[in-house]
């Protein structure tokens, strides 16, 4: 009889997932190994037709986490999502600025979103990290202008704004931009927890 503590329901999950996916796969190697996750999370076969990788995408979110990289969230939730101890085990800080004082200032000063705002507080630590959107667009939509800009450079952009208004017009931009590697969701699917999943297998593959 098998136990169901949480890694062997983990280890089903994705026997399971092989299985329905055969080989061979839209995905390969590392990359397959990230959208297993995602599909883990979901339970959302869809995303075999929508998820996007830059070429250098699982190579430098694995180089960059290993090396105790920052990673900046677009939401609370996406943050919780990143497991802390796999975190801790890699150096890695992880930072939701959405509440900060600084970003509430700007966000009314500006006329602009929260998130948007957020990107511009976090520019002097974006360089050579990992920029997390699960949740909004209008964060996604000011990261690629900024970068455009020469403002920032992060290692990789996981970027799934999920919704109606400009999440999938968000996620064309990125997978256009030929600056950042990227993971991402094509179309109006995405969210803060599959957003967090991505990091939480580079992060396990980091660890080796």
């Amino acid at each position: 009889m098998m136990n169901n503590g949480p890694e062997d329901i983990q280890k089903r999950s994705f026997e399971i997932i092989d299985a329905e996916v055969p080989e061979p796969r839209p995905f390969q190697g590392d990359q397959w190994l990230v959208v297993r996750r995602m599909i883990h999370t979901s339970a959302d076969f869809d995303l075999l037709d929508l998820i996007r990788f830059h070429p250098q995408a699982t190579g430098r979110g694995i180089e960059s986490l290993s090396r105790g990289c920052t990673i900046i969230t677009d939401t609370e939730m996406a943050h919780a999502g990143i497991t802390s101890a796999r975190m801790n085990r890699l150096g890695c800080t992880v930072e939701c600025l959405m509440n900060a004082p600084e970003v509430r200032e700007r966000a009314l000063r500006d006329g602009v979103t929260r998130a948007s705002a957020a990107v511009d507080c976090a520019l002097s630590r974006i360089d050579g990290g990992i920029y997390v959107v699960g949740n909004a667009p209008t964060a996604l939509l000011r990261l690629l202008e900024r970068i455009a800009e020469g403002a920032c450079r992060p290692d990789l952009v996981v970027g799934m704004p999920v919704g109606f208004v400009n999440a999938a017009r968000s996620k064309d931009l990125l997978v256009e931009q030929g600056v950042v590697p990227y993971i991402t969701i094509r179309g109006r699917k995405g969210g803060s927890a599959l957003a967090a999943s991505v990091i939480n297998q580079l992060a396990e593959m980091a660890l080796g």
